[in-house]
């Protein structure tokens, strides 16, 4: 305008924490603001300084993202030999075998000992970057 006053319309949200940077040197973003829309504004002004800062920050919490550690939960299933090959084969929603334990044999089919087995089995929760996890199904399912 007439006094020499420049009028840059940019988002004020993500401008604060590039103004901070340029009055104390310092990267200071609030954790409810998104590091994409302070590196937007830094690349609109120019600031190769603030710019390597806050990529440097994306790649920091995209590393701790991805550095999750897997959780599993467990389950002990209860089988005759005759149903192992059956109730293993029948698993579903993305139940894994893990370990079958023999527990000796439980009861008489006429002549014969039945063995009795403990299958365990495992399935992944899923975490997500914001802490939840997806939950697995009730069961593994398994057909008798």
């Amino acid at each position: 305008d007439e006094t020499g006053a420049y009028l840059i319309d940019r988002d004020p949200t993500y401008f604060g924490p590039v103004l901070n940077y340029l009055r104390h040197g310092k990267l200071v973003i609030n954790k409810d603001l998104a590091e994409e829309g302070v590196l937007e504004e830094a690349e609109f002004y120019n600031i190769t300084s603030l710019i390597k800062l806050v990529k440097d920050k994306i790649r920091e919490r995209d590393s701790k993202i991805s550095q999750v550690p897997v959780k599993h939960v467990y389950r002990v299933l209860q089988c005759q030999e005759e149903e192992l090959t059956q109730m293993v084969s029948t698993m579903s929603d993305g139940w894994k075998f893990e370990q079958l334990v023999s527990i000796g044999s439980s009861y008489n089919y006429g002549s014969e000992d039945q063995a009795e087995f403990l299958c365990v089995v495992s399935k992944e929760l899923h975490n997500t970057p914001y802490g939840t996890t997806s939950e697995p199904s009730e069961k593994a399912k398994v057909s008798y």
